[in-house]
């Protein structure tokens, strides 16, 4: 994906996201030795960055993908960025949640219009019941993060911060399913001569670390610990 790329998915979904704050600390700039710049997606809407790659995956369906609407798998996060997102386009979604989702990330995507549909806590069910779904109502399956209209979505949010400070030498990135360190580094290579991406995960959740020690998507096994509310 080119920096072209990158550039017209920003302005695809500008209409539909925050170009969020960019803020600082003197006080911890002087405890690290380092000045720092937080991306504050936490303000975006529906809460993360994850509805930059939820809009710009939709934006790209055809009109009669669009009306039989989307559906996903999903413990929360993008959950709600693809039920607020469809809402925003007027279309249908249908998301698939484990039954220990927190209630509170059930309501939410009720809130933004989205039709959960509950499985087993396994990753297993999760896709066997989002392909159900899918075959079912023709619509169509956005995975979270193994997706490349999401990760050029979620791209746009290092995109902004690069304009805004183009010498940065490291940004330190979040890795959950990887969609927003691989737009990210995209963001980094295209916007950026020198910065550096460093990933980061829970370490009893490193399947994004084994993944490159075995050259395979590897996955956290328990269902019912930090590795299933990660990032998803």
């Amino acid at each position: 994906m080119t920096k072209e790329d990158l550039n017209a998915c920003h302005k695809k979904i500008r209409p539909y996201i925050h170009n969020t704050s960019i803020l600082t600390s003197s006080l911890i700039n002087k405890l690290i030795g380092a000045e720092l710049y937080f991306k504050c997606e936490n303000f975006q809407k529906a809460g993360a960055y994850k509805i930059r790659g939820a809009t710009n995956a939709i934006l790209q369906l055809s009109k009669t993908q669009q009306q039989n609407g989307v559906v996903t798998h999903s413990s929360g996060n993008f959950a709600q960025a693809l039920s607020l997102a469809a809402k925003n386009l007027n279309i249908k979604a249908y998301i698939v949640m484990p039954s220990n989702s927190p209630q509170v990330k059930k309501n939410a995507v009720l809130e933004y219009g989205g039709e959960v549909i509950e499985c087993e806590p396994t990753i297993e069910a999760r896709q066997h019941t989002a392909n159900k779904i899918s075959s079912t109502t023709g619509a169509t399956f956005i995975h979270p993060s193994n997706n490349l209209d999401v990760i050029l979505g979620q791209g746009t949010a290092g995109l902004e911060l690069l304009n805004e400070h183009s010498n940065l030498d490291y940004i330190v990135c979040p890795i959950g399913g990887g969609g927003l360190i691989a737009g990210t580094a995209l963001a980094a290579t295209h916007f950026s001569n020198h910065c550096n991406v460093i990933g980061g995960e829970p370490e009893e959740a490193d399947d994004a670390y084994r993944s490159i020690i075995s050259g395979k998507i590897e996955t956290n096994l328990t269902t019912n610990t930090i590795a299933d509310n990660k990032s998803f």
